[in-house]
Order: C-alpha cells, then sequence, then structure tokens
C-alpha cells in the first residue's frame, strides 16, 4: 500500500477542530461549559479542538446540536470530515516503530503542497538511496535488529512513492555541505547517493541547494526543521523539528514557523544556488571515485 492521493486524515482532522473552535466561539461557550454540558472531561474537548483526538460521529452529532448548528448540509460536511479523520492510512503499520511526532510529520508530507526542508548532517529521507537510509537507521536506531532495520528501510521507501504521483509536491531542500561531505555507508554507497541527488535536482518541482562551508556560521545550525505547506489556503502551514530528543510537529505556533520560514530564506541567500550546487555535487561524486 502507497502513498495516496488527497487530504491525509490528519489534515482533516486539523480542519475539522478548525471548525469546532469557531462553532464553540461563535455559540459564546468555553471549553469548560461544552464540558459541563456534554458531560464530558474538559480534557477531552481540548483533546479534539487540539485535533489530537479523533471524535466518534455520535459525539460529534451531539456536540453540534448543542453548539447550535443545525443546517443538515453543514452538519453534513463536518460529520464527512469527522469519518475522513477515522480512516486508516499506510504509514499507521509503522506505529510500533516509529514516534507518534514522526508519523504525524509522515501525514502531513503526504498532504503537503510544498515543502521547505533545511538539514544540516544527513540527506533528507525522501531523497536517501536505501543503500543509505539503511546505513543511517543501523547506526541511528536504538534497536538495530535485522527485522527493524527492513521495516524502517521499507517506512523510508514508501514515503518516496510521493515523489512519483501525478501531482507531486513542490520539494525545496537546502543542505550543509557537511551533509554531503560525510561518507555514510563508505565512499561508494556516498557516491551513488550524490549522484542520486543530481538526478533528483533534475526534477521540476525538487530545488536542492548547498551552503557551503565557507558561509561560515549560519542560522541552519540550530537543526534540521521542515515547514509543510497545503493545497488549500484554509490549511495552516506546519512546522515539524526533528532532534535526539525527539519529534516535534508545530501546528498552531506562527511565530516559530514563521522564523523558520526567515531562516530558510536567509539560508536561501547563503547557498550556492540550484545551479552551482549540482555543479558542486557533480564535483564531490567525481573526488569519491
Amino acid at each position: 500500500m502507497g502513498v495516496v492521493d488527497g487530504p491525509s486524515p490528519v489534515v482533516q482532522l486539523r480542519r475539522l477542530r478548525v471548525e469546532l473552535r469557531r462553532a464553540r466561539e461563535k455559540a459564546g461557550l468555553t471549553q469548560e461549559q461544552v464540558a459541563e454540558a456534554m458531560e464530558w472531561s474538559q480534557s477531552k474537548v481540548i483533546r479534539i479542538e487540539a485535533g489530537e483526538s479523533r471524535i466518534a460521529t455520535n459525539d460529534l452529532k451531539a456536540l453540534l446540536r448543542h453548539l447550535g448548528v443545525v443546517d443538515a448540509q453543514r452538519t453534513g460536511q463536518l460529520l464527512a470530515l469527522a469519518r475522513a479523520a477515522r480512516a486508516p492510512s499506510w504509514w499507521s503499520q509503522y506505529r510500533h516503530i516509529a514516534s507518534r511526532g514522526f508519523l504525524q510529520f509522515v501525514e502531513y508530507e503526504a498532504a503537503a503542497s510544498a515543502t521547505s526542508n533545511f538539514e544540516p548532517l544527513l540527506i533528507p529521507g525522501l531523497l536517501q538511496t536505501e543503500e543509505y537510509a539503511r546505513a543511517v537507521i543501523q547506526q541511528f536506531d536504538a534497536q538495530p535488529t535485522a527485522e527493524r532495520v527492513d521495516a524502517l528501510v521499507k517506512l523510508r521507501m514508501t514515503r518516496q512513492e510521493l515523489l512519483e504521483r501525478a501531482d507531486p509536491p513542490n520539494l525545496n531542500f537546502i543542505l550543509d555541505e557537511a551533509v554531503v561531505r560525510r561518507l555514510v555507508g563508505g565512499r561508494a554507497v556516498m557516491r551513488r547517493q550524490v549522484r542520486h541527488l543530481i538526478q533528483m535536482a533534475d526534477r521540476p518541482n525538487i530545488t536542492i541547494e548547498l551552503v557551503p562551508f565557507s558561509a561560515g556560521v549560519h542560522p541552519g545550525m540550530h537543526g534540521p526543521f521542515v515547514v509543510i505547506e497545503f493545497p488549500d489556503t484554509a490549511d495552516d502551514d506546519v512546522l515539524y523539528l526533528e532532534s535526539p530528543r525527539g519529534d516535534v510537529v508545530y501546528r498552531d505556533k506562527p511565530a516559530e514557523i514563521k522564523a523558520s520560514r526567515e531562516a530558510f530564506g536567509q539560508l536561501r541567500a547563503m547557498s550556492l544556488g540550484p545551479e552551482g550546487s549540482v555543479t558542486y555535487l557533480g564535483k564531490v561524486a567525481d573526488e569519491m571515485t
């Protein structure tokens, strides 16, 4: 089962929780008042409005009545969102090996219209060859059993199926020079990986740029990040941060998202540019022969 077209369940859930929050505010009710009237815990209302909990259709019908949403067409639209949000996704089979934050990121990535990704240390997952991915996972996974490594490699390769969609997202990558200089898996593996980057950069929807060592200190040194955009303007951007302490998805942090966008722009200005970066990648690959 591969990547599917159309809004993912997590995006449908985001849309639903925004609509429910708006309906509550329009009704002039607090979360506490709604919880009391529905005989729910306040934490349940908070989780629903935060998009952290999928609401059952019967609960949703009762909630909509309490909020004064009685229009049949509107009710039907919101119920449809709730059902779509509960639909299983291909990545759900990896819940036992991947963090919740990372799988949330995969869901958003699959629904994206564009992403802006900075990486200071490793090739981004969407651009990794299978042998490079295996070398990274074997080194960094806490329990690198053969079965677990195979499953994580498969997850990474399945993510890449979105590149072959009829309408793939626009993917913008900026890499620190260290990413392509580090010999992950040995010279032969790394040479093939760098050449793969060159091939990927030739696609019309993919841009790859390098920030050279000569650029000195830059804003990307705080760590890797991905800003995700969606085709529907009603869906706010999402920020994904990856660190040894865990994966974090920011959905309602406009200041953090704006800061990451600005950092990406600064990194782009410091890069070798798309053409210069591809030329440099060719030199790096030749040095590894």
